[in-house]
């Protein structure tokens, strides 16, 4: 069943959110990954969360902005870590295995965030696509951008398009997934627990890593250069 949604939306995210806003959050969350789903009406949730559901209005717009905002909320802290990671007096590899898994373990927590950025994206307004892009897509690709251009420079890395890159990473993170439900019916796998999403990192290191990193020998003649 196709979603719908006013796609009139707020031009700007709330930048503070009181209790009530916040409660409309957590129980949209909590919905989502109780059905597996992000098709959850505005009734549910304001059920759930014991708010009139007239409030979104009030302090999202609509449920685009609510959507958007529970999208932002959620990505609201590994997109805050990237300029602190990129400060970091380690090397650009440590960093990008941090960030790899930070990434894996942002869509583990929230399992709905992927289809919320497929709907926002590809199946909302305009609006909510720009801002999407503003919150989520443009700053990771300028982290990729700035970190592999790192890793370059210091002689670690190879070079890699980091617009490739991004779509390799979050493209990985996407399938496991958005993914997971097709493949339990093909192949009977279970859900994406703890375990599997630690063992989904070390191999999403090891995927990624022994296609771009330079030998050890290499690196001081790049780094050099």
């Amino acid at each position: 069943m196709a979603i719908q949604l006013n796609t009139t939306i707020p031009t700007r995210l709330p930048t503070g959110r009181n209790p009530t806003a916040e409660k409309l959050l957590v129980a949209a969350s909590e919905l989502m990954i109780e059905r597996a789903s992000i098709d959850v009406s505005l009734s549910d949730i304001a059920q759930k969360s014991g708010v009139n559901a007239a409030l979104v209005k009030y302090h999202f717009g609509n449920k685009d902005g609510l959507l958007l905002a529970l999208l932002a909320r959620d990505a609201a802290t590994e997109m805050s870590q990237l300029e602190y990671l990129l400060a970091q007096p380690i090397s650009p590899t440590a960093k990008l295995r941090l960030h790899i898994g930070g990434i894996i373990r942002a869509y583990h927590q929230f399992p709905y965030m992927n289809r919320l950025i497929h709907f926002l994206l590809h199946e909302s307004s305009a609006e909510a696509a720009d801002e999407v892009s503003k919150f989520f897509v443009a700053p990771l690709l300028d982290f990729h951008r700035r970190l592999l251009d790192e890793g370059v420079r210091a002689g670690e890395f190879r070079e890699v398009d980091p617009v490739l890159f991004y779509t390799s990473l979050i493209g990985a993170c996407d399938h496991l997934f958005f993914g997971r439900q097709a493949m339990s019916r093909a192949t009977g796998v279970g859900p994406v627990t703890d375990e599997v999403c630690r063992e989904y990192i070390k191999h999403m290191e090891a995927l990624i890593f022994g296609g771009m990193l330079n030998p050890p020998s290499e690196r001081g003649a790049t780094a050099a250069e």
